[in-house]
């Protein structure tokens, strides 16, 4: 068995446990995909370690995680019900069926670098009231290239609020390698120039993202302000289910990189016994999420409108009508 400087035995299995069910339900989304049941989808193969370690770091009674459209693994971590989640998938229900506020996860969301905003406005809300919480935001190597990612970490450089920001480097802006996407090289070397902290993390070591997440919620907790972390990693698979990276990647490069699975890594780690229990409990996960996700409905059209604002305005009001006549005819 591994000896852990951070975490037991158990702590360790439990992680590996998480990231293992990631791995089962993403192979069995990609599959339903293939079967018509779910539209489209995001694979997150390779990206187990970085997301289950980050999200583990967390505080659930008073952090707030906020994810892009790829975080299973981080909604697995954080005891997220998989049905409630990929149901946003099905594309039957904008952000999944759970309740955020008792998650402490922020519905996922698909615009490039939008979380990082959500998470820096949450950030200073918890700074205002003094709950001690901190907020932890996922993005791309891609999406740090986005104005939005600077304004964030700015603001939250200026007022020193508590966030970590948690960039998964997996090599890839769907198909333009990091090299040509991120100048110098390192999202965390700027956070210096933000006045903060910024870390490279080996993204595919879930103890070690596990430990920099950890310490960075710890620093932004009791006021050392932010801090960049650059979970180094890599997307074994597709950027969605619509992609072909064999279009843009070399066979060669992801046979060598396979080598650093996070799972294998892992893997080695535990005994026989270990693994097939964690393998039993994934496949039983597995078979509840399918049967789950095959048995939800299309909700009501009139939700489209009774969600979008607690007193409806006019304009609501008269689109819903005009929605209301049109099914009737």
């Amino acid at each position: 068995m591994r000896t852990l400087p951070t975490m037991d035995d158990a702590e360790f299995r439990d992680l590996f446990r998480r990231m293992l069910v990631t791995r089962r339900l993403d192979e069995e989304a990609i599959a339903l995909q293939r079967q018509g049941v779910l539209p489209a989808y995001a694979p997150v193969r390779g990206q187990e370690a970085a997301q289950v370690g980050s999200a583990a770091a967390l505080d659930l009674s008073r952090d707030f995680a906020f994810p892009t459209y790829r975080e299973l693994g981080a909604a697995v971590a954080m005891g997220v019900d998989p049905v409630a989640y990929l149901a946003m998938h099905l594309n039957i229900w904008h952000g999944g069926l759970y309740d955020p506020s008792a998650a402490r996860l922020a519905p996922p969301n698909a615009v490039v670098g939008g979380p990082v905003l959500h998470a820096v406005g949450w950030a200073m809300g918890a700074q205002l009231d003094g709950t001690g919480g901190a907020a932890l935001t996922y993005f791309g190597d891609g999406a740090s290239s986005q104005g939005d990612i600077h304004e964030a970490m700015n603001f939250a450089g200026v007022y020193r609020l508590p966030v970590v920001f948690f960039c998964q480097n997996n090599g890839w802006a769907i198909s333009l390698p990091t090299s040509r996407q991120v100048a110098g090289g390192s999202v965390a070397a700027r956070a210096a120039g933000y006045g903060f902290e910024g870390v490279q993390v080996d993204g595919n070591d879930v103890t070690a993202v596990f430990d920099a997440t950890r310490q960075a919620l710890d620093r932004a907790r009791s006021g050392g302000g932010p801090t960049v972390v650059e979970a180094m990693t890599y997307r074994l698979g597709p950027h969605s289910t619509s992609d072909d990276p064999g279009r843009y990647r070399s066979a060669e490069e992801e046979r060598a990189r396979a080598e650093r699975d996070p799972i294998s890594t892992a893997t080695a780690a535990l005994s026989a016994e270990d693994i097939a229990d964690a393998e039993e409990h994934a496949a039983t996960v597995v078979a509840r999420t399918t049967e789950g996700l095959r048995a939800l409905k299309t909700p009501a059209g009139d939700d489209m409108f009774r969600f979008v604002h607690r007193e409806p305005t006019a304009a609501l009001l008269a689109q819903h009508r005009a929605w209301k006549e049109s099914q009737d005819a």
